[in-house]
């Protein structure tokens, strides 16, 4: 088998951090399970062995950064032994023993905000003991372990009650009031101190990027506020239909995300990007959709979003963001958006001005929905609902008509959401 090299994991990535080993030399390995954890310049993510074998080599400590396509590891069948050259990085000091050294604990940029269980390898002869007290998929046995979760007291919703991933995210949001109460910070900064903070390979690329973004393209700005009455009316019916139905689960943000495609239909001069001599517009909407992490910033993609519906949209973004968070995104699922929208409303944010993801042409910013005094078409003063949307554009591609087109379709949308309920 050929020695694991470093994987390239984004269309922009030179380098990796090895941040976490999830075997450990001598352990079987099968094709599709966690081998190791990998931050790349756009997210930190799961990387799943393409062989079967036994991980006989470990070439790269946890914590350190390794250049795409340099070998990390070695994964042989029996008999089999690392090469000559594997051989010599070992004796220069790249793996100093049989066994991967234990690193340092990481930081909390690189981990989840939830504590980490302690590592119990599991010897592949305990397993069908295990398999006899409790059924569960070996996707739900690796989170109870990460999580440190008892599977005997999970109940399980699979055939024969075997349990599932959906099982554990149930007691994971049962557990969510404590979970999710922000990390203390660490390490504590004392008064007169100065702390230099290296910056990850994510926070690296999002300072290059935004850098590479507001000096080239000449952005400009637009800003409109609409009536969100409508909008939360509709919401509240659909809540209203129960627990138990899919449309209840629909929120404000889902709206805003089909009315940010849907108005693109009526305007697609803005899904388009400038390319030196030409602008290429594009036929499919790739929406994308700012989620913040422990890591930073990233934006998966919804692809093709023109074809779905409000209930698709909605679930593929939930879906998007559960695993952008819990690391478990492909390489593939970042790349190729062509417009972008970011939400800071949940933040209690009014209004702002974001920065063109390049290579698109327009970012869309949307604030909180608030409760104002109003005037009413009667001339009365009432209380109503206002939501303030921002639009960032690159001038090269999109003009002051084009976007104003563009936000008077999103206005109308956003007013009467029954237009997006199909």
């Amino acid at each position: 088998m050929p020695e694991i090299q470093m994987p390239k994991l984004s269309d922009t990535m030179t380098e990796g951090t090895l941040v976490s080993w999830k075997k450990k030399v001598g352990d079987q390995v099968k094709s599709g399970e966690v081998l190791a954890e990998i931050e790349t310049d756009k997210a930190t993510m799961e990387w799943e062995a393409t062989d079967d074998g036994v991980l006989k080599k470990i070439y790269v400590k946890e914590g350190e950064k390794v250049n795409v396509g340099d070998r990390i590891a070695f994964i042989g069948g029996a008999g089999e032994e690392p090469g000559e050259e594997g051989k010599r990085k070992a004796e220069t000091g790249i793996a100093t023993s049989a066994e991967p050294t234990q690193p340092e604990p990481t930081s909390s940029a690189t981990r989840e905000a939830e504590p980490a269980a302690p590592e119990q390898p599991v010897k592949a002869s305990s397993q069908p003991e295990q398999e006899g007290r409790v059924k569960a998929s070996p996707l739900a046995r690796k989170i109870a372990a990460e999580r440190g979760i008892d599977l005997t007291t999970v109940a399980g919703s699979g055939p024969g009650g075997r349990i599932v991933e959906k099982d554990l995210e149930q007691v994971r949001a049962k557990a969510a009031p404590t979970a999710s109460k922000p990390p203390p910070i660490s390490p504590a900064i004392s008064a007169g101190e100065t702390v230099r903070i290296t910056l990850t390979g994510m926070r690296k690329v999002i300072a290059e990027r935004l850098s590479s973004s507001l000096g080239p393209i000449p952005h400009f700005y637009l800003n409109i506020e609409i009536n969100a009455e409508p909008l939360m009316r509709v919401r509240a019916e659909l809540k209203s239909a129960g627990e138990e139905d899919d449309a209840s689960k629909i929120t404000v943000n889902d709206f805003i995300l089909k009315a940010a495609v849907a108005a693109a239909l009526r305007e697609p001069k803005v899904n388009a990007s400038f390319d030196g001599d030409a602008i290429v517009q594009y036929g499919d909407i790739n929406l994308a959709v700012a989620v913040a992490i422990e890591e930073g910033l990233v934006t998966p993609v919804i692809r093709a979003a023109q074809n779905k519906s409000l209930r698709e949209i909605s679930a593929a973004v939930k879906d998007l963001a559960h695993r952008a968070r819990n690391k478990r995104m492909k390489p593939e699922e970042f790349q190729g958006g062509t417009l972008t929208v970011s939400n800071l409303g949940s933040y209690g944010i009014d209004y702002f001005s974001a920065v063109i993801n390049p290579p698109q042409a327009i970012i869309l910013s949307i604030g909180a929905i608030a409760r104002q005094p109003v005037v009413t078409e009667a001339g009365a003063i009432a209380v109503g609902h206002r939501l303030n949307i921002g639009m960032s554009c690159d001038h090269r591609v999109v003009d002051g008509a084009i976007g104003a087109s563009y936000l008077k379709a999103l206005r109308h949308l956003l007013e009467n959401p029954s237009l997006l309920l199909f």
